[in-house]
């Protein structure tokens, strides 16, 4: 091999090194955790922050590696062929065209992108320096390439959209827990910080039906029996009807109050927020904070009663039911064979559904959210103990009904 032959081959292994310098790049900063990059960026770290800076405008960082990418394999060609022509003649350019094939697809593609995408922020952190040198270098021809991206986009126009869905947000929370980073708990919560902000307060409420309020004419030992009954440390207090509520009672206010031999409950009443059902509760939450008080009522389109919700509901919403210890846990779903189960109809509609293997966005168009709404609506009324109606693939039979709603079912899987 003479002199010319040596170059051309230290010329190649060179162009193909650089050939997966920007394989490796690529990939690199496309799968770069940014998250991680920040914070080592907000701990000090100047190569970390240099890399978010290029990162930030990636239409110019892909132009850069795309141009030097394409140069140095076009070159590469260029040069293999003739070394391959000086050594085999005119067979030089089809073994030139197997032989760099192999060779780029190895060294200049698979195993550098193989490489960067196992270990990313190491590559980032490594190559940012050069890639910035290179950048300054290809600025004149990556110029040209914006104004030519400039005419694309100005004839093909896109509305913009996020950076990521909700539904993408939960998807990367169920990658980052199947990896190990996050347990069932903490995945569990931050989905449903995401979804809290988009919660009516008529999925929470508690409804008319359930609401467990006094009148303000009632004598003071029915009041008494009332909270204990209850439990609730708070109770509406409302005139002549529950659509007519005027405030809220405290158990230790009612208390300190016929210690001292009054009567006067209007004397000891706190004032009540008035919502509509479509109010969001992230928005009610800080309301609730904002006037100082702990419970909401739920008013429909003609003024009246629909429901009551309180600071521990939309806490609940976000954590979880929350069972003080003078407070027996309700179990909504009993499983009573591989098919069957009984179910409370006070049980949310899309629990139920999840607990059986249903998709409930099947069951949208019901518009309802609890288990009783669900029956209702099917049965087209309230039904008795012992109707049966089959659904889809489900059966349900009342187990019992009062004259208003329904209280239990037994639900049984037909497929």
């Amino acid at each position: 091999m003479d002199g010319d032959g040596t170059s051309l081959v230290i010329a190649l292994i060179a162009l193909i090194f650089m050939s997966g310098y920007f394989s490796s790049t690529e990939t690199a900063f496309t799968c770069f955790n940014k998250i991680r990059i920040k914070n080592l960026a907000l701990e000090g770290n100047k190569k970390a922050k240099q890399v978010l800076e290029i990162s930030e405008d990636y239409d110019k960082l892909l132009s850069t590696i795309l141009i030097g990418n394409n140069i140095v394999n076009i070159t590469s060609a260029t040069l293999a062929t003739l070394f391959f022509t000086g050594v085999f003649g005119n067979k030089g350019p089809t073994i030139s065209t197997i032989v760099m094939t192999v060779i780029v697809l190895i060294f200049g593609e698979i195993t550098p992108k193989s490489l960067a995408k196992k270990y990313p922020e190491k590559f980032v952190l490594t190559i940012v320096g050069s890639i910035r040198i290179i950048h300054v270098i290809l600025l004149p021809l990556n110029a040209i390439f914006s104004l030519w991206k400039k005419l694309i986009n100005s004839i093909f126009k896109n509305e913009n959209s996020p950076s990521y869905t909700e539904d993408e947000l939960k998807t990367i929370i169920d990658e980052v827990k199947d990896e190990g980073v996050l347990n069932n708990n903490e995945s569990e919560l931050i989905k449903q910080a995401i979804d809290f902000d988009d919660v009516p307060a008529d999925d929470i409420y508690t409804p008319r039906i359930d609401i467990v309020a006094i009148d303000i004419d009632d004598d003071i030992e029915e009041i008494k029996d009332t909270f204990i009954e209850s439990g609730f440390s708070r109770l509406p207090i409302y005139k002549d009807k529950i659509d007519n509520i005027i405030g809220v009672i405290h158990e230790k206010d009612f208390i300190s109050m016929i210690s001292r031999g009054e009567k006067n409950l209007e004397s000891i009443s706190k004032k009540v927020l008035f919502i509509t059902p479509n109010k969001k509760i992230s928005i009610l939450l800080k309301e609730l904070q904002k006037n100082k008080t702990h419970m909401a009522i739920v008013i429909d389109e003609y003024g009246g009663t629909e429901g009551l919700i309180t600071i521990e509901d939309i806490v609940e919403e976000l954590v979880g039911e929350i069972y003080d210890e003078h407070e027996e846990e309700e179990q909504y779903f009993l499983k009573l064979s591989n098919t069957k189960y009984q179910i409370s109809c006070n049980a949310d509609l899309d629990d139920m559904l999840k607990t059986i293997g249903r998709d409930p966005s099947l069951y949208d168009e019901d518009d309802v959210s609890t288990v009783n709404g669900l029956i209702i609506n099917k049965f087209g009324k309230i039904p008795v103990e012992g109707e049966i109606i089959e659904f889809d693939d489900l059966k349900i039979t009342i187990k019992s009904a009062e004259e208003k709603k329904v209280n239990e079912i037994y639900l049984e899987l037909l497929d």
